[in-house]
C-alpha cells in the first residue's frame, strides 16, 4: 500500500521538502535535490528574481526538473510584508501556495506569533494555500489549522541551529490536536533528527542547512531521504511501549533447570 503525503489538493510521494539556499553552487544544489528524492522545493521570494525563469536561472533549473516550487516569505517581520510578498509570488509564479514566515527578531529567527496569525488569516481569506512556519506551541498550531492553513510547520529547534527536536512532547501534542499535516520546519541537523521527527508522528520535514552546509551535501541528502522513510515506517509499525524494567523476550516455560 502506497503511503503518500497529501497537502491540500497535492499528493506527494516524498515526505521530504528542501530549501534552496546556501549551496556552494547550483550544480551541488540540483545534485542534492535529486539525491533526496524530494518533489517540492522552497525558494525565498526576496532572494530570487521571480521574473527571470530562463533555463539558466535557479527557477528555470528547478522547473525543468518538474519540482513543485513553493515560494516562501523569508525575511518578513510583519504581516503586511508577508502578504505583499505572497501576492507578488502568486503573480510571478502562478501559484496560490505559500510557505509563510514572519520572523520576530534577527537573533533567534523565531516566529512572531501575533503577526504570523494575522498574516495567515489574511492569506487564507485571499485564497492562498498557506503553510506557516510556527513555534512548537500547540495552541498556536491549532489556531493556524482552525483558520484554514493547509498544514502547520512547527520548528524542531531554531533555524540553522542543527539542534534537532528540542521539545518532542510538544510535537506529539500538536500531532494529536490538528487534523492537517504537521511538517517539521527548522532545526534538523542530521539523519537521526529526521528519523525522530517522523517517529513522533510528523507527516513530513522541510530542511535546508543540514544538507546545503554539509561537507558532502548530496550524501547527506540521501541520508535524510532514508531517515525520513525509516522514521515514517517505524511510526506506522507502532513501537513497543517504554518500560522502566526489563521484560523477557523469550518464554521461561519448559526451560531446563540445573
Amino acid at each position: 500500500m502506497e503511503d503518500y503525503l497529501k497537502i491540500a489538493d497535492r499528493t506527494l510521494r516524498s515526505r521530504l521538502i528542501l530549501g534552496t539556499a546556501r549551496y556552494p553552487n547550483p550544480e551541488t544544489m540540483l545534485e542534492s535535490i535529486a539525491a533526496s528524492g524530494t518533489e517540492m522545493v522552497t525558494v525565498a521570494v526576496r532572494r530570487y528574481n521571480l521574473q527571470d525563469q530562463s533555463s539558466e536561472s535557479i527557477l528555470g533549473l528547478l522547473r525543468s526538473g518538474a519540482f513543485h516550487v513553493l515560494p516562501n516569505t523569508a525575511g518578513c517581520y510583519t504581516a503586511r510584508e508577508a502578504v505583499l510578498l505572497a501576492e507578488l509570488a502568486r503573480e510571478a509564479l502562478e501559484t496560490n501556495w505559500i510557505k509563510l514566515e514572519v520572523i520576530g527578531d534577527d537573533e533567534t529567527l523565531m516566529p512572531d506569533v501575533m503577526e504570523l496569525l494575522k498574516a495567515a488569516s489574511q492569506l487564507v481569506s485571499l485564497g492562498f494555500t498557506v503553510l506557516p512556519y510556527t513555534s512548537d506551541d500547540p495552541v498556536t498550531a491549532r489556531k493556524l489549522a482552525d483558520m484554514g492553513c493547509a498544514a502547520v510547520m512547527p520548528l524542531g529547534a531554531p533555524i540553522g541551529s542543527g539542534g534537532g527536536i528540542r521539545n518532542p512532547a510538544n510535537i506529539t501534542i500538536i500531532r494529536e490536536l490538528v487534523s492537517v499535516p504537521v511538517l517539521i520546519d527548522a532545526g534538523i541537523g542530521t539523519a537521526s533528527h529526521a528519523a525522530l521527527a517522523m517517529e513522533l508522528g510528523a507527516d513530513g520535514i522541510l530542511l535546508n542547512t543540514a544538507i546545503s552546509c554539509a561537507e558532502h551535501p548530496s550524501q547527506m541528502a540521501r541520508a535524510m531521504k532514508w531517515a525520513v522513510e525509516a522514521g515514517r515506517a517505524a511510526f506506522l509499525a507502532g513501537r513497543i511501549p517504554e518500560r522502566l524494567m526489563a521484560e523477557r523476550s523469550s518464554p521461561i516455560g519448559g526451560m531446563i533447570h540445573a
